[in-house]
C-alpha cells in the first residue's frame, strides 16, 4: 500500500492528541489502529467516510469520527472522506441520492432547476426528505460496502505486487552475482 502516499496528507496523530477540543474523548483517541495504516483500519475507514459523505445532515465529520473511535478504523482517512461530499460537490451528489431514492419509492422526482437557492433547498427538504434520505441511505450502504473490499483487494494486490517485485530483483540480483 502507498503508506507514504497517505502519510504526506496525514495530520501528526500527537497533535491531535493533544488537542484541547478532543480531551472529552480521552483513552479512546490514543488506539494505535486510529492513526495507523494497515488493512484492517485502512479498510473501516474506507467504509465509514464513504457512508457518512453520502448522508445530508449536519456535522458529518464528528458522526465519522464517533463510529471510526470503537470500529478503530483510522481516523483521519474516515474524517477526510466525509469531504467528497463539499460544497461544490454536495448538490449534484444530494440530487443523484434524492433521484435514486424517488425511483426506489416509485415517486415522481422534482426537476433541478437552473438556479439553485436557499428557497428551493428549504421546499425540497420539507416535501422531498423521505426519498433523498432513503436514496442517501442505500448509496451510502453500498459505497461503504464497495469501498471497504475494494480497499481490501487493493491492499492485497499491492502486497503480492511488491512481493513479486522483491523476488525478481532477488532473482536478478542472484544472477548477476
Amino acid at each position: 500500500m502507498p503508506r507514504r502516499l497517505f502519510k504526506r496528507y496525514m495530520p501528526n496523530p500527537q497533535l491531535i492528541k493533544d488537542n484541547q477540543s478532543l480531551r472529552f474523548l480521552g483513552a479512546l483517541i490514543h488506539d494505535p489502529n486510529l492513526w495507523h495504516l494497515n488493512r484492517h483500519s485502512v479498510s473501516r475507514a474506507m467504509a465509514i467516510g464513504l457512508f457518512w459523505a453520502m448522508i445530508p445532515m449536519p456535522m458529518q465529520m464528528l458522526a465519522a469520527a464517533i463510529i471510526a473511535i470503537p470500529a478503530r478504523a483510522n481516523l483521519p482517512i474516515s474524517v477526510g472522506l466525509v469531504w467528497l461530499t463539499n460544497p461544490v460537490t454536495m448538490p449534484a451528489i444530494f440530487y443523484c441520492n434524492y433521484k435514486l431514492g424517488a425511483w426506489l419509492m416509485n415517486t415522481p422526482a422534482m426537476h433541478m432547476p437552473e438556479h439553485i437557492s436557499l428557497s428551493w433547498i428549504t421546499q425540497m427538504l420539507q416535501t422531498h426528505w423521505q426519498p433523498l434520505y432513503l436514496g442517501s441511505l442505500v448509496l451510502a450502504v453500498v459505497l461503504a460496502i464497495i469501498g471497504y473490499f475494494a480497499t481490501n483487494a487493493y491492499w492485497h494486490w499491492w502486497v503480492r505486487h511488491s512481493w513479486r517485485k522483491r523476488q525478481e530483483k532477488r532473482r536478478k540480483r542472484d544472477q548477476q552475482q
